[in-house]
């Protein structure tokens, strides 16, 4: 039975029922989805009990119309946690997660700067300030993510070790739908002709994948074949194309032996991201 919670306290006190028991985290912003819940199975699979944090994050948006858009549906993700016997869901409101006077964030440098960092300024702030304190205040023996968000991943595995949280990073490949896209809560807001434009980002990774596979090594060429397959669809617009250190997310230069390929691509206002490891 799923037990749902608001507050800290009672999160904790269930937590702590019986602390020979490992659990799972899997922190969500809700509007859950298949991806979703590939990670929460796989938490299921790892640990004796699962707990999956709903939180609309506000200080991880730099566009508040973001904040105020992004899909919300807190009843169909409970009955979604019920069906996969999660044992605690925590929907935190924002004065628990951010109460009066609250001034304490978390910053990690390096990692932050490039990408999602460059283009969404302070977003990355308050994904690990909000992390971190979902790491606190669970405790959990391990904590799921999905390769989608690659940059976060990178971000909260540095600051896993940075700050000596006693927990272990779970990294799931992306759930991908039947025609490549990535699984992601904002699809929803894509109307009919944006979700079939919105493909086009797959296609492109995959291209410069198969290009790669096949020869082509300049991350200037590969940059410039997604560049170009994302511009001829016209419900699309390019924030970045990357072809950067899978570790250190900075832009390669000439030849590459492996790589992270990542964009970010506006479908209409819907801004969608995606990567692909090559080598």
């Amino acid at each position: 039975m799923t037990q749902l919670v608001e507050t800290i306290a009672d999160l904790r006190a269930i937590r702590w029922q019986d602390p020979s028991l490992t659990w799972g985290l899997v922190p969500t912003m809700g509007a859950l989805h298949e991806g979703h819940i590939a990670l929460v199975r796989q938490a299921r699979r790892d640990n004796d009990r699962v707990a999956v944090s709903i939180f609309v994050n506000p200080t991880q948006f730099n566009d508040p119309a973001d904040l105020e858009k992004y899909p919300r549906n807190l009843a169909q993700d409970i009955e979604m946690l019920r069906a996969e016997n999660v044992d605690l869901a925590w929907s935190p409101p924002v004065n628990e997660m951010y109460p009066h006077g609250f001034q304490t964030s978390v910053i990690v440098k390096e990692l932050t700067r490039p990408l999602e960092g460059e283009h969404r300024p302070g977003h990355f702030e308050g994904v690990a300030t909000v992390v971190a304190k979902l790491f606190n205040a669970v405790q959990p023996t391990r904590a799921y993510f999905g390769q989608k968000d690659v940059q976060q991943v990178a971000v909260i595995k540095r600051m896993v070790r940075d700050l000596n949280f006693n927990l272990d990073v779970v990294v799931h490949p992306t759930v991908r739908e039947a025609d490549g896209l990535a699984l992601s809560s904002r699809n929803s807001r894509l109307s009919p002709g944006e979700r079939t434009a919105a493909a086009v980002l797959y296609r492109a990774l995959s291209v410069a994948k198969s290009r790669f596979d096949s020869g082509e090594t300049d991350a200037a060429a590969l940059r410039q074949m997604m560049t170009d397959i994302i511009n001829d669809e016209p419900l699309s617009r390019i924030d970045y194309v990357s072809v950067a250190h899978p570790d250190t997310l900075q832009e390669f230069t000439g030849d590459v032996e492996q790589a992270l390929l990542s964009l970010a691509v506006y479908i209409g206002e819907i801004r969608l991201i995606d990567n692909m490891v090559i080598g």
